[in-house]
């Protein structure tokens, strides 16, 4: 029996339903742990925020209104709690300036495409390597909106909606983030010797 998300399966966890609870958790949490391990990069920080994500979920489910679905709802606190822990970890990470956007410059700015010899000369495993330390060293608000809209697949409106951000301001995070990226990959490959 497949479980769905429906106002009685919610209605019963707001009112303290244990077997509603958990099959919410059933429900959502493999999309929940992806999240965490592709803005964490690492099992035992998705585990842990996967784990607080539900906690703080059922500690906070009479504020839950239905405006959303309630995997929206339960998502944004997942991308909170991860946000939160990249925050505490503070990794020892190289500052890399990214300016907040100016909307202003921004008319007619395309984003330049991966050179193309990249995936002639660079196999699968270096480049995620190579992707590894390039996300590893972007800011916390840039890498949110990268894994949600190109990993996750979000739309720019639900990632908006996720992040509590204008839908421009989604855009343009997202492309200086790839544009970041790509910048740090081309480094980061040309060091090791695998592009010339």
């Amino acid at each position: 029996m497949t479980i769905d998300e429906t106002p009685e399966l919610i209605q019963a966890a707001r009112g303290g339903d244990r077997k509603a609870q958990s099959q919410l958790v059933t429900l959502y949490s493999g999309r929940i742990y992806n999240l965490g391990l592709r803005m964490l990069r690492n099992n035992e920080d998705a585990e842990d925020m996967l784990q607080e994500t539900f906690i703080k979920a059922f500690e906070k489910i009479e504020t839950f209104k239905g405006n959303s679905s309630f995997y929206t709802w339960i998502y944004r606190i997942g991308v909170n709690m991860a946000l939160g822990k990249l925050r505490k970890q503070s990794r020892m990470k190289i500052s890399y300036s990214i300016q907040e956007p100016d909307f202003e410059n921004l008319h007619g700015l395309a984003i330049s495409e991966w050179p193309e010899y990249i995936e002639t000369r660079v196999t699968d495993g270096e480049f995620k390597i190579a992707l590894k330390v390039a996300m590893d060293s972007l800011d916390e608000k840039y890498r949110s909106v990268f894994v949600l809209r190109d990993l996750e697949g979000l739309s720019t409106t639900k990632t908006a909606e996720v992040l509590e951000l204008s839908e421009s301001n989604v855009k343009v995070r997202l492309m200086r983030a790839r544009l970041f990226l790509r910048d740090r990959m081309n480094s980061f490959l040309k060091r090791e010797g695998l592009l010339v």
